[in-house]
């Protein structure tokens, strides 16, 4: 399976700013350290903030933050949010029948089956799962900071 870069995005966003949970960020800080795009921040950073995770301020002295606690913030609704619904290989959204194996083939069953185990596993884990307790983490994204609080 593969991750889009918008829903990759929304992740490092997401683990950006719940690590400077005490502050609000900027779109130019969150890209000069993740090393991506401000202008694939700004519509990933919008998104985020229709769905309900992150709470934007205009303004010079603006910036962005969680809209709500890290814990309450599930990474299975995420993906689902960002990634396009739809079978992960061809035959499972096959409405035109043209696969001629479809009524006797195991493989796609046995897809089926794994795609809905990785998003169950997903559901499992919440963005504090991501963040909190992870070093390595914040020395990559902010070194000053401090993991745990929510």
């Amino acid at each position: 399976m593969r991750i889009t870069k918008r829903t990759n995005i929304a992740f490092l966003i997401l683990m950006y700013c719940a690590i400077h949970h005490d502050r609000l960020v900027t779109k130019s800080e969150i890209a000069a350290r993740c090393n991506t795009s401000e202008s694939h921040l700004a519509q990933v950073i919008n998104h985020l903030a229709q769905f309900g995770y992150l709470r934007t301020q205009r303004g010079r002295a603006g910036g962005l933050t969680l809209a709500r606690p890290m814990a309450d913030i599930g990474v299975g609704e995420v993906f689902r949010r960002f990634e396009a619904p739809g079978a992960i290989v061809e035959c499972l959204g096959d409405i035109d029948k043209s696969c001629p194996l479809v009524a006797a083939c195991r493989l796609r069953h046995a897809l089926a089956d794994a795609a809905e185990a990785f998003h169950a596993h997903l559901d499992r884990l919440t963005l504090a799962d991501l963040v909190c307790g992870n070093p390595a983490l914040v020395d990559i994204i902010a070194p000053q900071a401090c993991v745990g609080k929510a």
